[in-house]
């Protein structure tokens, strides 16, 4: 048995955010029916931000690379 949840967060994967302010934390649920929630402490936003922009990046980069490759002929 794993111990972590995994979810696959596509385009189309409906996200819903709100504060719970009495709590001092956001709420992210991921799907409808039977959605995943996260919650995440105020403090905690800022570092989830940061971590999400350097894989955008690391990802952007990657894709350049790719994008760059050069063509192979025989």
């Amino acid at each position: 048995m794993r111990d972590t949840v995994q979810i696959h967060v596509t385009a189309d994967l409906p996200i819903r955010v709100r504060a719970l302010a009495y709590a001092n934390r956001a709420e992210i649920r991921f799907g409808k029916a039977f959605p995943v929630v996260l919650l995440v402490d105020s403090d905690a936003i800022a570092v989830l931000s940061k971590e999400l922009e350097e894989v955008r990046t690391a990802l952007n980069s990657t894709a350049r690379v790719d994008d760059q490759a050069p063509e192979v002929t025989d």
